[in-house]
């Protein structure tokens, strides 16, 4: 099955432009342009990339990850991370925390793509809590 440079890039966890960069440069799974010049990807490939591209179990990482819904709603996110980094400091864990603010409908925020992207890759430590 072929997919459009769009759901690749959702499905991957890059920006569209990104993956025609990497294409250009041959870093990632080949594409096939279509007669209209419109570039499509295998998703048996896109699987097997990400899965090459796994990261190594001591590489991994917690993420903390903390989002809220609105501007109004900034004190609340502040909050947030900060028990989440109290939490980690409290039992010596490192983390990497990524935050948003916006809609939990919306699954195009930066942060949430780029942790779906490094669950994906096999790069996050722990379970969800």
């Amino acid at each position: 099955m072929y997919i459009s440079i769009g759901q690749a890039a959702l499905m991957v966890g890059v920006a569209i432009v990104t993956l025609r960069r990497w294409d250009k440069e041959g870093t990632f799974a080949p594409c096939y342009l279509t007669s209209g010049g419109h570039r499509r990807y295998s998703v048996a490939r896109l699987e097997k990339e990400l899965l090459g591209k796994k990261t190594s179990t001591a590489q991994r990482k917690t993420i903390l990850y903390a989002r809220v819904s609105s501007h109004d709603q900034k004190l609340d996110l502040e909050r947030q991370k900060q028990r989440l980094i109290r939490h980690c400091a409290d039992n010596q864990i490192g983390y990497e925390l990524i935050s948003d603010l916006g809609s939990g409908i919306n699954y195009h925020k930066k942060g949430l793509v780029k942790l779906i992207h490094k669950i994906i890759c096999g790069a996050v430590e722990g379970k969800a809590a």
